[in-house]
């Protein structure tokens, strides 16, 4: 199997979102939309303690269009939504919704400290209108893989991996792994040839193709080969995700994800007028 190269590193850089601050490198100057993958969001949230915890994080919001995706590295997060779902999940785990035509949701920390990556997937336009459906998660029922000396496992999520399988069912091929490298780790990865390729790292150092690069950073992969290689400088966290491009038109405006204005200015007029469901909490 030949190794990718790189195309770009893109640094994830800090922004404020309200209250919250988040490392967003994509989208970003560097990298407007990588198909399917719309946003990243690593976010390390150190919550105010006068506050009680269920009046902090993000209220009650809508979305359509695509997969709002939480992967929990410290912490936790509670999800309550319109079609009446109420889950916790914690460290480790993942929280994977298809908004479909339309939801309204609130994540709300379980401790005054979390770290997740929040990611937006793009749905392809047939799946847009779908009936919404939410699937937390928990550690334990992630499958793991590791490599031959046991220095990095993987944690699979969608997609598989040596036959291993991810539990979560995605509408268009997605792979989504997490990675604990430990220093001196080493591992090759393959992956469909067609998908588009990323790694984030939330911290430490690894190198790829002789070339290293240090945490907090995106690296975009080109289409020329069928796996990537890791070598782990320093212990390291990641997340590791390729997709098969759907090659459609996004508008991507608010929170929502359509193919065209009268698209999004329909989500507005809809989520306005009640169609998406009410939250109360």
């Amino acid at each position: 199997m030949a190794n990718r190269s790189i195309h770009q590193v893109i640094p994830a850089r800090l922004y404020n979102m309200g209250d919250l601050k988040v490392r967003q490198p994509l989208p970003s100057a560097e990298l407007d939309y990588f198909d399917p993958f719309v946003l990243l969001h690593h976010a390390h949230t150190f919550f105010d303690e006068n506050i009680p915890l269920h009046q902090t994080g993000v209220g009650p919001h809508p979305h359509r269009g695509f997969a709002p995706v939480t992967f929990v590295f410290k912490g936790g997060s509670h999800h309550r939504d319109s079609r009446g779902n109420d889950e916790k999940v914690s460290e480790g785990g993942t929280q994977w919704m298809h908004a479909g035509m339309g939801i309204v949701h609130s994540e709300r920390p379980l401790a005054y400290e979390m770290e997740i990556i929040q990611m937006w997937i793009n749905s392809p336009a047939k799946n847009k209108k779908d009936q919404p459906f939410y699937y937390p998660l928990k550690k334990e029922d992630t499958p793991v893989y590791t490599n031959e000396d046991n220095t990095v496992p993987v944690n699979i999520i969608s997609g598989n991996l040596h036959d291993i399988k991810g539990p979560i069912p995605t509408l268009s091929p997605i792979n989504s792994f997490t990675i604990f490298g430990k220093q001196n780790g080493k591992i090759t990865i393959p992956l469909a040839s067609a998908h588009n390729v990323f790694l984030y790292l939330l911290d430490g150092v690894v190198k790829i193709n002789e070339r290293e690069i240090t945490g907090k950073n995106f690296i975009q992969f080109k289409t020329d080969g069928e796996a990537i290689s890791i070598e782990f400088t320093e212990d390291t966290r990641c997340l590791l995700m390729s997709g098969e491009p759907i090659g459609e038109k996004i508008i991507a405006q608010g929170p929502f994800v359509m193919n065209s204005e009268t698209e999004i200015l329909e989500a507005y007029r809809d989520y306005q007028i009640g169609k998406m469901g009410v939250l109360i909490e």
